[in-house]
């Protein structure tokens, strides 16, 4: 069942970019199997997750296994002050939201709790794992659950936990892009805690564009993971954009909105309106920032 507050996509299978190159059928194979490995062995280090000590370094080192395994290759622009910060101090880590490899990445970088679908729990590769995170599931279809899990999200970031949401609420393409909702960014003001808006793009080596990557329409995450693991020289840009400081807005709206800019800012990128977006050009929706 869906309801009509659910946020929808107009991206479909006529969003993907065509051309991209691939790998042969043997590496896909073994980039599946390197997948399996690493998730298999997550599953074997359940125990030693418990011993906080540990925990962060280990978490890291299976998410960036993930990565690795699908030959995906990370290009990190700011945020020393983030990667580096002690922790226990809370945070609202908000991001654009393309594919499933979105909290994979972001989580390679510095390991966090998440607010994901309830979905996501049962998904190969990615579901176990996201599990053992301590995320917050949120039933997209039981509006009735939703100030319970928005007040458990408040009480996480106020106890001291980072916690990534995608505030899209689906995902895009990657060319497109959908507005911030503002439910989270209200669990943040509750809260008293700063929003750290993270910015994504997937590329080729060459610098193009793809679009490949987005887990987009009605198709199986399976669809997606082989979509994944067939491309050559995949490279997700992440862009840490500067710390929105509790208080700086007033409202919740107004907080997702400088979150969005903050986004759209530093992928060089304008908001297009939804009748827009699957018409337009590729190089007409975004451009690499110059460097």
């Amino acid at each position: 069942m869906s309801h009509a507050w659910m946020p929808a996509s107009p991206c479909g299978d006529g969003c993907l970019t065509d051309g991209d190159p691939t790998v042969g059928f043997p590496r896909r194979v073994l980039r599946f199997t390197a997948a399996i490995v690493v998730v298999f062995s997550a599953m074997l280090a359940t125990p030693v997750l418990l011993v906080a000590p540990v925990r962060q370094r280990l978490v890291r080192l299976i998410f960036r296994g993930v990565l690795r395994a699908f030959g995906v290759r990370l290009d990190v622009h700011g945020g020393d002050d983030f990667l580096t910060a002690p922790a226990g101090r809370g945070a609202l880590v908000v991001s654009n939201h393309i594919s499933w490899l979105d909290i994979v990445a972001i989580n390679a970088l510095r390991p966090m709790r998440a607010l994901a679908k309830t979905e996501i729990a049962g998904w190969p590769v990615l579901g176990g794992l996201v599990r053992r995170g301590g995320s917050i599931f949120l039933d997209r279809e039981r509006l009735t659950t939703l100030p319970a899990t928005m007040a458990s999200l408040a009480d996480a970031l106020r106890t001291g936990s980072l916690v990534s949401v995608t505030p899209e609420g689906t995902t895009w393409c990657g060319l497109a892009s959908g507005r911030f909702t503002t439910a989270t960014f209200q669990a943040a003001i509750d809260g008293g805690v700063p929003v750290r808006p993270i910015a994504l793009r997937y590329r080729l080596a060459d610098g193009r564009e793809t679009s490949r990557p987005a887990f987009i329409g009605p198709e199986s995450l399976i669809a997606s993971l082989r979509r994944v693991a067939a491309l050559r020289g995949l490279v997700l840009e992440i862009h840490i954009c500067p710390e929105i400081a509790p208080g700086r807005a007033e409202t919740r709206r107004e907080l997702a909105d400088l979150a969005e800019a903050a986004v759209h800012s530093a992928l060089g990128t304008v908001r297009i309106p939804a009748q827009r977006r699957r018409r337009a050009p590729r190089r007409q929706l975004a451009s690499p920032p110059a460097k």
